[in-house]
């Protein structure tokens, strides 16, 4: 029996090779640079969070305490 090559196929494997060095060059460069926007300003006296306990906040808390 006579074995039949395939290019489809091989073409196929080469994309995902490339596919997954690429992704892992993405994700190494993306943690980089959310590393450095991690960073606190240095300009400011005290530090700010964004949460904000609203009614809406306290039901869902309530809603989990039951």
């Amino acid at each position: 029996m006579q074995k039949s090559h395939n290019p489809e196929r091989r073409r196929f494997m080469k994309t995902v090779g490339l596919g997954t060095a690429a992704a892992g060059a993405a994700a190494a460069v993306g943690h980089t640079t959310l590393a450095q926007a991690d960073s606190a300003p240095a300009d400011s006296e005290k530090p700010t969070t964004n949460y904000r306990e609203t009614d809406h906040i306290r039901a869902f808390y309530a809603t989990l305490r039951d």
